[in-house]
């Protein structure tokens, strides 16, 4: 992989794991209810996937960071 498609690709994971993070912050902090089927996902779910996806976004942006253009 090129390194500008690597960077793009890093920023672009780093936006996406950010945007899941805030709707699974939203979602905790505002106590929405999400079902699959018949199966209602608990809160606490979305606290463990927040802190997930944002460790996830963290790491994107200081590989970006730390990476020279």
């Amino acid at each position: 992989m090129e390194p500008a498609n690597a960077r793009t690709y890093v920023v672009l994971s780093a936006v996406i794991f950010g945007l899941v993070a805030v709707v699974h912050l939203l979602r905790a902090v505002n106590g929405w209810t999400f079902e699959v089927g018949p199966v209602s996902v608990p809160v606490g779910a979305s606290w463990v996937a927040f802190v997930v996806t944002a460790a996830l976004c963290a790491w994107a942006i200081r590989l970006v960071s730390a990476r020279p253009d």
